[in-house]
């Protein structure tokens, strides 16, 4: 049977497995039991939800005589504060006294940004000499006329009232009020404590039904829906009065709709008026959602799902089973082993996954030939053309310096004969020589230093007293192979460029030692007019970056991308140089002979 099961199984797609099992283990037991059970508990949905709304209700009460403890434990706290006494009770003779003061007294400010449960604070004090700043406010008639300050003026207890409109300070949300007697100075002002509207609307606006909280007056202060905040209680047409005989579960018949209203009062302690919180829902909204029976539901289909979960389970088995074999082949291929052949049977995506194994693996093997004479192909060009590069920038040498030393040469046959000219000449000619050697692969330190010298000596006849020269050189270091060309024009570039603005010369020091760890270093310093950090910076960048023809320092980038070429990015130029002071070009190579 289990065999018969496993065939049929391989030979279905995938979606139809999945189809067929969503319509026999999900589809037709949630359509049954569902409907069974919501016909069976429709009548109790009722009932429960009245529960849930009574209890929320309560709830809803618990949360607020909680929030409604902090603005109390606020004003308990102010009731006895000396500096509050003594800001509100002096008589200022000038806005900066009363500047100071305001700003001296911070509790107001302190509180609200310690508590989120209220948003603002004032004190209502008879002292013509406060100025209206939002926290402390001179009474006016307009404001002893109001409710709110008549309830308080008349009660040592704490009072709590919706703050409707008043033109000068309006306040629109619910606050506690109470007296706040001063015996020394013989008055008394009223302290409010404003809540505030997102904290009374949060408790709210998850309730799954409309729930709304209103003070003595019947202003709506609190509502799952906030823009019902200011309005009456008169105005919903809930057949409620404002006394608190009203309190419990009423039927109604709200816009010609079966509905339920859930009444329920508090006081908070030490007050002299209360809040009252109304729940309101209809029956039919009850039944059609009827979130109770729905927990019950969730236990039946909790029942079908393990159910379900054993069908799926046999399936899994049977096409994991499969699944683990080919993953097993394809570990294989991972470990280099291309000569797999998956050999799993059947119709479905796992047969199908099976041949294109077998294709991808061939696919692979016929790649891999490809790469192999690819690579082999790229590594000789790449190699030719490396050879091709060396040598083209082996040959990229600035020549203006000969034609400016046979200048020079030929002025000074023009105006004395001197042997001077001749040894000039034959250290051209020795120099030249060297240039046309350039394309050999590499030369010793020792020949590199003598056309250094015979450079050195050729400026030397041309500048003169302007230009003195120093080459140091480790014995040890004679017969180190480096490419040929890589110092001149180091050498050269301290000369041009210390010649410029300098006209009392410059000294040109070319030190070649061992530093240690089989390594040999290079250094050419002049004390020429040196390099600002700008064009350091320019200098630094182009040598290392792109080929750009229209730069300068040629000879620099020269040497420096034919050292990292022969041997390692680390072997490539370093400068240091400070304008008006003079420049240092060095770098380091292995101490390798021939």
């Amino acid at each position: 049977m289990l065999e018969r099961m496993a065939r049929l199984s391989n030979n279905l797609k995938m979606k139809n497995k999945l189809i067929l099992s969503f319509i026999l283990i999900v589809m037709v037991p949630v359509l049954i039991i569902g409907g069974t059970v919501t016909f069976y508990f429709r009548e109790q949905a009722l009932d429960n939800a009245i529960d849930q709304a009574t209890n929320n209700v309560e709830k809803i009460k618990t949360q607020t005589l909680n929030m409604l403890r902090v603005p109390t434990d606020i004003s308990n706290s102010l009731l006895f504060d000396e500096g509050l006494k003594e800001l509100v009770n002096t008589r200022y003779e000038g806005a900066l006294d009363l500047t100071k003061s305001y700003l001296s007294y911070t509790k107001f400010k302190d509180y609200v940004r310690q508590y989120k449960e209220i948003s603002g604070i004032r004190f209502y004090m008879d002292n013509s000499t406060l100025v209206n700043n939002l926290e402390y406010i001179p009474l006016d008639e307009q404001i002893k006329k109001t409710h709110w300050y008549q309830k308080a003026a008349a009660n040592k207890n704490i009072g709590w009232f919706y703050i409707p409109d008043v033109e000068a300070s309006p306040v629109h949300r619910l606050s506690l009020v109470r007296k706040v007697i001063f015996p020394e100075y013989h008055s008394s002002g009223i302290l409010m404590v404003e809540m505030d509207q997102g904290e009374l609307n949060g408790m709210l606006r998850q309730e799954q039904f409309d729930t709304y909280i209103a003070d003595e007056q019947g202003y709506i202060i609190a509502a799952s829906k906030p823009v019902m905040v200011g309005k009456l209680m008169k105005d919903l047409s809930l057949g409620l009065g404002t006394d608190t005989e009203y309190k419990g579960a009423y039927k109604k018949v709200l816009n010609d709709k079966a509905s339920y209203v859930i009444t329920d009062n508090l006081t908070p302690d030490a007050s002299m008026n209360g809040l009252r919180i109304i729940s309101v829902f209809t029956t039919e909204s009850i039944v059609k959602d009827a979130n109770h029976v729905s927990m019950m539901g969730f236990w039946f289909m909790l029942l079908v799902l393990v159910i379900a979960l054993i069908f799926v389970y046999i399936v899994s088995v049977l096409t994991t089973g499969r699944l683990l074999r080919l993953s097993r082949q394809l570990n294989q291929v991972a470990l280099g082993k291309f000569d797999v052949v998956s050999t799993i049977d059947g119709n479905d995506e796992i047969g199908q996954l099976s041949r294109q194994f077998n294709y991808m693996v061939s696919s692979i093997q016929q790649l891999m030939r490809q790469v192999v004479e690819k690579t082999e192909h790229n590594q000789a060009l790449e190699i030719a053309q490396k050879e091709i590069t060396l040598k083209m920038m082996a040959s990229q040498i600035n020549p203006h310096f000969l034609f400016n030393a046979l200048e020079s040469i030929r002025m000074n046959a023009l105006l004395k004969g001197d042997r001077e000219i001749a040894q000039v000449v034959r250290l051209l000619g020795k120099l030249m020589r060297k240039n046309l050697e350039a394309g050999r692969e590499k030369t010793t330190l020792q020949e590199e230093v003598e056309m250094i010298r015979s450079y050195l000596e050729i400026q030397k006849f041309r500048y003169e007293e302007r230009l003195d020269y120093t080459i140091i050189v480790d014995t040890n270091a004679d017969k180190v192979m480096i490419p040929p060309l890589i110092i001149q024009p180091l050498v050269e570039n301290a000369v041009v460029h210390g010649m410029e603005d300098k006209p009392d010369g410059v000294q040109v020091n070319v030190r070649i030692q061992e530093i240690g760890q089989g390594r040999i270093r290079i250094e050419v310093e002049d004390n020429g007019t040196g390099i600002t950090e700008e064009r350091m910076d320019e200098i630094v960048r182009y040598i290392s970056g792109p080929e750009d023809k229209e730069k300068r320092s040629i000879g620099l980038r020269n040497v420096h991308q034919r050292l990292c070429m022969v041997f390692g990015p680390s072997a490539g130029l370093h400068i240091r140089s400070k304008a008006g002071i003079g420049t240092t070009i060095y770098f380091e190579i292995p101490a390798k002979e021939a």
